[in-house]
């Protein structure tokens, strides 16, 4: 570890213990999620629903790891999808270079696959029609339901380096059951992340029209499926560097096989 890296990782563990900082961020938060902040992103065109900071988050992910395949649940309007296709071109993009070869735009080599239960045809049309639909794949149906499971397995079948984000209906019983789908896809070293564990800190009334909240949400169904899976551990590193994130506690990193 070089000097930057130090002051880096010193800062990080600084803010993790800050209390004044940490209570600034739960203001923001709370405050952020009531005005919808977060729907004010967008990447490449397409509205993205997710914070800057996560997005960053992402970006590191995938350049570290270097998947072959994201799988995505939770399609919305596509801004998620073609953030992480963009990041793998740069990635092919990266290698051709590397290897000193000409990169072909009409063969990817890495590739995006998202899952919904209900992808709009206004936002299917437009995902189909943007520079980095050559990268995307999607299935529609539940990503519980055992067919389309069976479905993204097959997808995922011989490759290398799978990463997984979670972030569909946020029920305690959907989560775990996409935890239970699609952890054993996500390779070692590389990650699955649960958005919106956020849920379990805020108050009751946060999510008047929802069928989560605290005590049932991403967070409490991580929890559970970690008192049964040693493969995986809570990466508290991204979070502490992050501060703010809806996703506390919700980067697992595969660390046996």
């Amino acid at each position: 570890m070089n000097e930057f890296e130090k002051e880096v990782q010193a800062r990080i563990a600084a803010q993790a213990s800050d209390d004044n900082l940490k209570e600034a961020v739960r203001r923001f938060l709370e405050r952020s999620i009531e005005m919808q902040y977060s729907y004010n992103f967008s990447w490449m065109g397409r509205p993205i629903i997710q914070y800057p900071q996560d997005m960053v988050a992402v970006q590191e992910l995938i350049w570290k790891v270097r998947p072959d395949l994201v799988i995505d649940t939770g399609v919305a309007h596509g801004g998620s999808l073609i953030l992480s296709a963009s990041l793998l071109a740069l990635l092919d993009y990266c290698d051709a270079v590397e290897q000193g070869v000409l990169l072909d735009p009409t063969e990817p080599k890495r590739r995006v696959l998202g899952v919904d239960i209900d992808i709009r045809q206004h936002n299917r049309n437009a995902i189909e029609q943007h520079p980095m639909r050559g990268r995307i794949d999607m299935i529609e149906g539940s990503s519980i339901d055992p067919a389309i499971v069976d479905e993204v397995r097959q997808c995922a079948a011989g490759l290398g380096s799978v990463m997984v984000f979670l972030d569909s209906n946020h029920t305690h019983e959907h989560v775990l059951a996409e935890l239970n789908a699609y952890s054993g896809l996500v390779s070692v070293g590389s990650y699955c992340v649960v958005f919106d564990t956020i849920v379990e800190d805020l108050s009751d009334d946060m999510f008047p029209d929802r069928p989560w909240g605290p005590g049932d949400n991403p967070k409490t169904a991580v929890w559970k499926f970690l008192e049964t899976n040693s493969n995986f551990i809570i990466d508290r590193s991204i979070q502490d560097k992050l501060q703010i994130t809806v996703a506390p506690d919700g980067f697992l990193k595969r660390v046996e096989s």
